[in-house]
């Protein structure tokens, strides 16, 4: 007979019905430390959008981003993220219907596709939500880019170019759209606040923290410059509200054999673009001043072409 630390039960002794014994179960210890392996390159299959995404980023040229790059080297220097973490991130987050750079945020710790593009690097709501409006003219220059590669390759022709009427919301009220009587004394107003404010600052620094006298002036300062540039945009957007009210030449254009042939074709082509972008979330734009604006619509298009690229692409590869 064997010694024992504690008594065990026999393996065959019978179960004793009517005794009131607790159920003996597994609960779960959800404080208890674990270590697993995780390979990264494992959790998606070789077809995943993501590695889609990834393919498309690197075959960009993202110089301009890299060059704006303080940290080089051999100096001193925190190491940024790789702008092709976050150009893929934003990209695949736009073709996954992710808008918001917290929710982004928060993909990137949990979700596998967004891990996989990390690859390891920690990112942060803030980085993501300045990435994405930072850089409306690089992503311009990539559509271009990428378009111009479609081209070469002979896989797109640029025989016929749409424009669609479709209407998107934007993140402005009636109050935004003033006349210039009244963008000249919002402009005004703001010039003094900013003077108010300096003043302050200097004349009393104890009376608020540095911190929050700083954030007010920054705050008069962004409101003065965009009052200043409304003002200054407004004589071009007269003059196009003017142009487009003369409607007569178009209904005669659209009244020709050829305009009506071109029509039909918008349900293929421009309207089906636009009805894929509401699909993923461009219903409303989140974000002020045109150029922000801009870039927001830029990502949209560039997440567009990449899957009809990659399906190009492919179809050319399999009939060879």
């Amino acid at each position: 007979m064997t010694d024992t630390l504690f008594p065990l039960q026999e393996a065959n002794e019978p179960h004793v019905e009517g005794v009131n014994a607790e159920p003996r179960v597994q609960r779960p210890n959800r404080t208890q430390l674990a270590w697993r392996p995780v390979d990264l390159e494992a959790l998606l299959p070789a077809d995943h959008r993501a590695r889609v995404v990834w393919e498309f980023v690197e075959g960009l040229e993202l110089g301009p981003l890299y060059g704006a790059i303080k940290a080089v080297e051999g100096h001193a220097g925190r190491a940024p993220i790789d702008p092709a973490i976050l150009m893929a991130l934003w990209l695949y987050a736009t073709l996954e219907v992710v808008g918001s750079a917290r929710a982004l945020a928060r993909l990137c710790e949990e979700h596998d596709a967004y891990r996989w593009i990390c690859g390891g690097v920690s990112v942060n709501y803030h980085t993501l939500a300045d990435f994405r409006v930072a850089h409306p003219e690089v992503l311009d220059g990539l559509l271009t880019t990428s378009v111009a590669a479609l081209l070469a390759e002979g896989l797109v022709e640029l025989t016929r170019v749409a424009q669609d009427g479709v209407k998107i919301r934007a993140s402005a009220g009636g109050a935004s759209f003033r006349r210039e009587e009244r963008l000249t004394e919002c402009l005004a107003e703001a010039t003094v606040q900013v003077a108010a404010l300096r003043e302050q600052l200097e004349g009393d620094p104890g009376r608020v923290s540095r911190r929050e006298a700083a954030a007010r002036q920054r705050a008069a300062e962004e409101r003065r410059r965009r009052v200043a540039q409304a003002l200054a945009e407004l004589p071009g957007l007269e003059a196009r509200r003017r142009k487009a009210g003369v409607k007569g030449p178009a209904r005669q254009r659209m009244g020709t054999v050829e305009a009506k042939a071109a029509y039909r074709e918008r349900g293929a082509t421009s309207e089906c673009v636009n009805a894929l972008a509401r699909n993923r979330g461009l219903r409303q734009v989140g974000v002020r001043g045109l150029q922000k604006v801009r870039a927001v619509l830029l990502w949209f298009a560039l997440a567009h072409n990449l899957p009809r690229a990659a399906r190009l692409r492919g179809a050319v590869a399999l009939a060879r």
